[in-house]
């Protein structure tokens, strides 16, 4: 039996579920819906684009809604039943754009307080009753401090893309969460990968959780094609015209190194009569924001990234990743191409390679042999 079937599963989560046309879980969602479901505290380590969203907004809908009907509903100001902590505004806004669906059956409360938001406006979006919080570490934090926000209800504690949570230093901002919340609350931890912080958090906070590990963790997914492009006396540039002259359905996401050869590439791309955006660090947030929305409605074709754009982001019409400047890590690499071929679909990887990017190609062609490709 699917876990989207399960008797204790409520039917309006099932209904939207029918309407949105998912009828099968991916790995992730099969292994840690249930132990989730029943109350359980976990760790999901999945590759990018395998559904870990769903994977605990499912559950956390089903317990806030049972309380309700069990006649146990939010009736504090301030005070979210489920919380989760994310490390991005994007992430943030992303996340909350996936529980939406369920709640206008479930008739559930989800609000956000994310970084890059006026405390003014924070104030007001964790005023009144509500159940769920979506939230950056840092924003939240400062809420807490000025006694804005009570997390003392708390039933289930979220932390989602922890790999690039607590790279950003934010292991400090998330153990004051998790002490603020109820010592017998349910915990749940999602990441791509296990880095020593993500480990650190792990062994403080989890020692109770059972740890669940899709088979494709480490690897790419099985519906993403590679093509490697050998670039010749550095040439970059007339390599990437010809990838672009091959149409493909949805946009082309290009990952470069550095923030000086992501603005280069545009300012090439736009001289040579191709729209496009660019989505990097220390750029307006504001800008970046617009930038993101044009590609994500597909205004705009083709998005230039550096890293920042390779980790949580979810743009449902990614037919193509272009690494043009290949990165060092395969850790890197595997969430870059995680932008596309996500929950199921099919998609394009083209990586540009010079000598020296043989240790990764390597790494990839042991990743690419292990996976059966």
């Amino acid at each position: 039996m699917s876990v989207f079937t399960r008797r204790d599963l409520l039917a309006s989560l099932k209904e939207t579920l029918a309407e949105k046309g998912l009828e099968k879980p991916t790995e992730i969602q099969e292994l840690t819906m249930p132990p989730l479901l029943d109350g359980r505290s976990v760790v999901g380590v999945a590759e990018t684009g395998s559904g870990k969203t769903l994977a605990y907004a499912l559950p956390v809908l089903n317990h806030l809604k049972v309380l309700e009907h069990m006649g146990e509903p939010v009736e504090t100001d301030s005070q979210p039943r489920a919380a989760v902590i994310v490390p991005t505004r994007e992430l943030g806004e992303q996340i909350s754009r996936v529980f939406k669906p369920f709640t206008h059956t479930t008739r559930l409360r989800v609000r956000t307080v994310l970084g890059g938001t006026a405390l003014e406006v924070a104030k007001r979006n964790v005023a009144g009753q509500f159940e769920v919080l979506v939230a950056t570490p840092g924003r939240l934090v400062k809420l807490l401090d000025r006694k804005l926000l009570n997390l003392s209800d708390i039933r289930i504690l979220v932390f989602d893309e922890a790999d690039q949570m607590l790279d950003q230093g934010f292991l400090p901002d998330a153990t004051r969460i998790v002490q603020a919340c109820p010592k017998d609350r349910q915990l749940a931890l999602f990441s791509a990968t296990v880095s020593p912080a993500v480990q650190k958090l792990i062994d403080k906070v989890f020692g109770d959780a059972e740890v669940f590990r899709s088979e494709g963790h480490h690897r790419v997914v099985a519906t993403l094609n590679t093509v490697n492009r050998t670039v010749e006396n550095g040439k970059r540039f007339p390599l990437l015209e010809a990838v672009l002259a091959d149409r493909v359905e949805g946009g082309t996401l290009i990952f470069t190194n550095t923030r000086e050869q992501c603005d280069k590439l545009a300012e090439e791309l736009r001289k040579h009569g191709h729209g496009c955006a660019v989505y990097r660090g220390e750029m307006d947030k504001v800008e970046r924001r617009s930038n993101l929305k044009a590609f994500r409605e597909g205004k705009v074709g083709l998005l230039i990234a550096t890293d920042l754009g390779s980790r949580g982001l979810d743009v449902e019409h990614v037919g193509r990743v272009v690494n043009y400047h290949l990165p060092q890590q395969l850790e890197n690499y595997l969430h870059r191409v995680g932008r596309t071929a996500r929950a199921g679909r099919a998609g394009t990887v083209i990586n540009f390679v010079t000598e020296r990017d043989a240790p990764l190609v390597s790494q990839l062609n042991s990743v690419r042999a292990k996976a059966g490709k």
